[in-house]
């Protein structure tokens, strides 16, 4: 099976070649890489046209007219070949079992949520300046715990515990245990069919971040698919970062007009694919 992972990027290329980095080490080949980029910078592409001969990988771009992930992660989808979807934020470093990860746990009419092993800054610094690489540090992780929990100014980093899917303990207590299923944006995955079938992000949210997940999740209940959850199997590193303005973005009235469409029960939005 094919698979297209979409990342969302804006602006930090360091990041962006850290995730590339370890996307070259996947245990799983048959995939693509789509950058959906919320910007157009000459600088992004530069570095996507370095990993070229090593990865297939595409670039999609829009001028940067302000927080417009939403339609970002749209151009992604449609430039997409791949029948399987993988989403991950431009600030998440893969495992080198990650889309492996996804794969096993794929199911039709299934979203498959991930979770995120937060890194502190220290942590996050010894991957941007290459002190340790992500694949690294994934197979020192048991080692490492204390001293990355004790660094990880966010939590969950128990996230960054590795189970195979095929393995006994994950068949007999992780498949079976009644864990988080919410949709985090920056790890999930679905057939693109299931994507297509609700028009894809909303885009009628404008700058706020309901369309990332907490409007997708309940479009896809409310279609349909049910969810699973792919922590300790799909796993990745968030790379620690200060909170910045795209962070602070009122949401109120983006608020009201999801509540509105909940109450209509209208998964299928108004602006999404269909609008390119």
């Amino acid at each position: 099976m094919k698979v297209s992972v979409i990342i969302a990027v804006y602006k930090d290329i360091e990041a962006l070649e850290l995730i590339l980095e370890a996307l070259k080490k996947q245990t799983y080949k048959n995939f693509e890489v789509i950058v959906a980029e919320d910007n157009n910078a000459v600088e992004m592409k530069k570095c996507i046209d370095r990993y070229a001969q090593e990865l297939d990988i595409k670039h999609t771009f829009q001028e940067d007219d302000g927080i417009r992930k939403m339609r970002s992660l749209n151009n992604g989808i449609l430039a997409s070949s791949g029948e399987y979807l993988i989403f991950i934020d431009g600030d998440c470093v893969p495992y080198t079992t990650f889309i492996e990860g996804h794969v096993a746990l794929a199911e039709k009419d299934y979203i498959v949520s991930g979770r995120r092993c937060n890194l502190g800054p220290n942590y996050s610094r010894m991957l941007r300046e290459k002190k340790i690489a992500s694949w690294e540090l994934e197979r020192q992780f048991f080692w490492r715990f204390l001293s990355i929990t004790k660094d990880a100014k966010e939590g969950h980093t128990e996230a960054g515990f590795y189970f195979s899917p095929n393995g006994w303990f994950y068949k007999t207590f992780l498949k079976k245990r009644n864990s988080n299923t919410n949709l985090l944006g920056c790890n999930y995955s679905c057939f693109k069919e299931a994507i297509v079938s609700i028009n894809g992000y909303d885009e009628g949210y404008g700058q706020t971040p309901i369309g990332d997940d907490t409007d997708l999740e309940w479009r896809f209940k409310s279609a349909g698919y049910k969810f699973k959850s792919a922590k300790n199997v799909a796993n990745l590193f968030h790379l620690y970062h200060d909170r910045s303005f795209r962070d602070d973005i009122s949401i109120g009235k983006e608020w009201e007009k999801f509540q509105q469409n909940k109450k209509l029960n209208k998964f299928v939005c108004e602006e999404g694919l269909n609008t390119h």
